[in-house]
């Protein structure tokens, strides 16, 4: 039995339509390493109908890849091939073999991790394209699937590429991470029981990998869990794996996220470029611009400012844990270190970010929670400082929600392990704060402070009722 494919309800819907078009279909996936992309294609196309699949082999000679398509070419057509002297021989024998099939059923040709198959000086590319141009896309029966876990690669070279396979695509597909609700869900398939915040602090340190949360074992705490898995077992060694994996020359890529790992609210790229040593040109535009694709950092406006002005943040989970805490601790060979720091003020700061940003990733949740789903809305931070002369104090929206109903929320996040107070002190600087956005702006839309917290706020006999609006963590599942 097919294990089941979960949380891709809308590109199973994509790939069963590719499926049932009747027509010749090219189909381009990408995302990042670990994300999912290979399991999704073989299970979904496997026994449907000829499944030919070839993976490249990273930093493999062409030869060796070459050697690689004959072996699953024998396999698939049970006829013993012999390795190709070239990638347009490879094609011509597979265009051969795909000619002598007389089933009506589908051929899915499955090319993985591409950017390794299409190596320097292969014609890989230009051979699939002729291929594909000149053969396939008169055969009814085929569909092509290219994937690479080099995001900006196949967005550069297969996407936005002005030749070779520009215009040839039918159709494209970006596999992101589970979110909350995907991650509870496969957790549950796998047998293992956690409360919602358990399954929120893990993903604030791996993120919604599939391949990561396969790790997690029944019967561990997320403290546990986390501790295992970052510090002892399968993710100690995966930074170093990941961006090399991902990226040629990725010590700039790496320099990158290590800055921006000490500046957990962003920087601007004039000011990244400084304390990276990196000229703010078309170099610096081409590595920001890969990170971004491959959904390691992203570029957050701030309000009402212009785009120079707006902060890249470091946004992969496993990478912001690993520099802030893993890395520190292998390099001082400690044992059970996120024990020690987990209940520490560090800890918390770090946990009062992550939560952050976890919310950010789930604004359509929120959005949802708010009732504001079908409202056109831009998500931004918003940051005042008062000149040096002035004694106004200085302040910082964690996520800002402009609607086009003339309204905004103002969203306080705040990480806690139980229902969280509002205490005079607190509730003095949610009006000030929401006056000086007010006072600043000039907005005149209406403006609501709206609370997210794990559990909500408590309605004691202190009770404030600043907050316009609270939201728990279920409304981010």
């Amino acid at each position: 039995m097919k294990p089941p494919i979960f949380a891709r309800q809308k590109e199973i819907k994509v790939l069963s339509q590719l499926f049932q078009s009747g027509k010749p279909e090219f189909l381009a996936v990408y995302g990042r390493r670990r994300v999912g992309k290979t399991f999704l294609i073989r299970e979904f196309f496997r026994n449907q109908g000829l499944y030919f699949a070839l993976t490249g082999v990273k930093g493999a000679s062409i030869k060796k890849q070459l050697k690689n398509f004959s072996g699953e070419f024998t396999r698939v057509f049970g006829k013993e091939q012999k390795p190709p002297a070239s990638w347009f021989d490879a094609f011509t024998h597979l265009r051969q073999a795909i000619e002598k099939v007389k089933s009506p059923d589908r051929i899915i040709l499955f090319f993985d991790e591409l950017p390794w198959l299409a190596g320097p000086r292969s014609d890989f590319l230009q051979d699939l394209d002729h291929f594909w141009n000149r053969y396939m896309s008169e055969d009814p029966r085929v569909i092509v699937v290219v994937c690479g876990s080099a995001a900006s690669w196949m967005i550069k070279k297969v996407i936005r590429d002005k030749g070779g396979l520009h215009g040839r695509l039918t159709a494209e597909m970006r596999l992101l991470p589970f979110t909350l609700q995907e991650t509870e869900e496969f957790l549950k398939y796998r047998d293992i029981t956690l409360t919602r915040k358990a399954i929120i602090d893990i993903y604030m340190a791996i993120g919604g990998i599939p391949k990561y949360l396969n790790y997690v074992e029944k019967g561990k705490s997320a403290l546990q869990t986390i501790s295992y898995l970052c510090f002892e077992g399968p993710l100690v060694d995966e930074f170093d794996e990941l961006y090399a994996s991902l990226f040629e020359k990725h010590t700039r890529h790496v320099n990158i996220v290590k800055v921006l790992a000490e500046h957990p609210y962003g920087l601007t790229k004039s000011v990244l470029a400084k304390k990276t040593k990196m000229t703010p040109g078309g170099g610096m535009n081409s590595i920001l611009d890969e990170l971004e694709q491959s959904g390691f950092i992203l570029l957050i406006k701030d309000f009402e400012k212009q785009k120079k002005e707006s902060s890249f943040r470091l946004i992969d989970e496993y990478s912001l844990f690993y520099l802030k805490w893993a890395a520190k601790a292998k390099e001082n060979k400690e044992d059970k270190f996120w024990m020690s720091v987990f209940n520490s003020s560090l800890g918390s700061a770090w946990a009062g970010y992550a939560f952050e940003m976890l919310c950010l990733k789930h604004l359509s949740k929120i959005k949802g929670a708010l009732g504001i789903s079908g409202i056109l809305t831009n998500a931004s931070g918003w940051i005042y400082k008062p000149p040096k002369c002035s004694k106004q104090k200085s302040a910082q929206i964690d996520l800002l929600i402009d609607r086009a109903d003339n309204c905004i929320n103002l969203c306080e996040i705040k990480y806690c392990n139980e229902e969280f107070v509002i205490n005079k002190s607190y509730d003095q600087q949610l009006r000030e704060k929401k006056a000086l956005f007010l006072s600043h702006t000039n907005t005149k839309k209406s403006v609501f402070i709206t609370l997210i917290t794990p559990y909500g706020v408590k309605k004691n006999a202190g009770y404030f009722e600043t907050a316009d609006v609270t939201l728990t963590m279920d409304d981010l599942f």
